[in-house]
């Protein structure tokens, strides 16, 4: 293992890097002061400061999800200068639009002169081609469209691996036929390429185990809360799981609406809200929300392995953050560190280019450890294969527990089935 990879994976270091996160407008970006740490570098880093654009939704729909993530780059930057990585970031914010996605991408690299960006937005894809012309290095995570997959996007790299979302895995069918589902249903966004392509997987996974797929809605309004329709549509249609392919207020808002209509739910299976997603949203979404299901892209921390002691020292020593993370802040943890392996790689004077090669010249990422060996990612492959294990929490009270059986699941491709 490399010493900077030991080091990101370490506690208690120390680093002061302050990030300001109010007063974010429309196409605008917030400032983040530069580390202070100074002299020899135990991992190879450079005196040189670094500055890194954080493209994602701080404001509009998608910041249910994503509000998050700068406290995640926070926690990472603060591991990196340790290593002797003086980073700076700026926070260009999309506003949840797709043009917001793309003036605010322009702003940093054209007028914050950023040196990479790390992609922690549900329209990233807005901005994929300007930045990929740009020659500008991204790391974040793919799971806003296929973008990430494409032999053109050179300069791309998903700390989640590149997901294919029109293949479908075994792993939603699987798990709901394990808690007694006989009939799915299933919630995406239409403007979203991921969202809508996972719901429709979602059924067609069901229907491989038996499960009948009687409400796939794949168009729903980005973001939206008016869910009364679909929950009448769910239970006329005899709906007894959900599978959630949508940002928390969505899907709280749904489940909270099929219980009120009296549906009785075997399984409510939400991708995102695990964590301070759900804990940050207050009594009423706790208790919307007992008894759900939460699927987790890496390693709860409930499950107390190394490398979640070491993200939690993380954000409580440089972010100070003492609950449960989000699921965007793990995501900021993770991009920094994987921009800081290819920093690592490409050697003392890194440029944009020798960084986007040495980060394709990564063979075995593994999130930090936060994969727990289960499972790893080929940087140097396009596409880079699915990401096929999950780890599965019921929340009881204010507490996830771990699901016996699911920690984690690992589904395969069906072969011949796509959506």
């Amino acid at each position: 293992m490399p010493p900077h990879k030991k080091k990101f994976l370490a506690a208690g270091l120390s680093c002061t890097v302050l990030l300001v996160l109010a007063g974010c407008s429309s196409n605008s970006t917030s400032a983040g002061t530069s580390s202070t740490t100074t002299g020899a570098s135990t991992g190879g880093g450079s005196s040189k400061t670094i500055t890194v654009g954080v493209l994602t939704d701080q404001t509009g729909l998608a910041s249910s999800e994503f509000a998050t993530a700068a406290a995640g780059v926070k926690a990472g930057v603060g591991v990196a200068g340790t290593e002797g990585y003086h980073i700076k970031y700026v926070v260009g914010d999309t506003n949840s639009s797709p043009a917001g996605a793309l003036s605010a991408a322009q702003k940093l690299v054209e007028q914050d002169h950023v040196f990479a960006v790390l992609g922690l937005s549900s329209l990233t894809f807005s901005a994929s081609n300007y930045l990929t012309a740009q020659g500008i290095p991204v790391v974040g995570a793919s799971f806003d469209g296929p973008e990430w997959l494409s032999p053109k996007s050179y300069n791309m790299f998903s700390v989640i691996g590149n997901l294919d979302y029109t293949k479908v895995t075994t792993t939603t069918g699987v798990f709901m036929k394990s808690k007694g589902v006989t009939n799915l249903g299933a919630l995406g966004y239409s403007i979203s390429p991921s969202s809508a392509a996972a719901a429709r997987a979602a059924g067609v996974s069901a229907q491989a185990q038996g499960i009948q797929a009687g409400y796939i809605n794949d168009s729903f309004p980005f973001g939206g809360t008016n869910v009364a329709p679909v929950a009448l549509a769910m239970k006329s249609a005899g709906v007894n799981g959900v599978n959630l392919n949508v940002d928390p207020n969505t899907a709280f808002s749904l489940v909270a609406a099929l219980k009120q209509q009296g549906v009785n739910l075997k399984v409510a299976l939400l991708p995102t809200g695990y964590g301070g997603d759900l804990i940050n949203s207050g009594p009423a979404a706790i208790q919307a929300a007992q008894g759900d299901y939460f699927l987790s892209t890496f390693e709860p921390i409930e499950m107390h392995t190394a490398a979640t002691q070491a993200i939690q020292s993380a954000f409580a020593t440089y972010a100070g953050i003492h609950n449960d993370p989000t699921f965007a802040q793990y995501l900021g943890y993770l991009s920094v560190g994987g921009l800081v392996l290819g920093l690592q790689k490409a050697g003392a004077n890194p440029t944009q280019s020798s960084v986007i090669n040495a980060l394709s010249h990564i063979t075995n990422y593994d999130a930090a450890g936060l994969w727990g060996g289960h499972q790893t990612v080929d940087w140097s492959q396009r596409p880079m294969g699915e990401t096929q294990c999950y780890w599965v929490t019921k929340l009881s009270g204010s507490t996830f527990h771990l699901v016996s059986g699911s920690i984690p699941i690992c589904g395969t491709i069906i072969p011949g089935k796509s959506v």
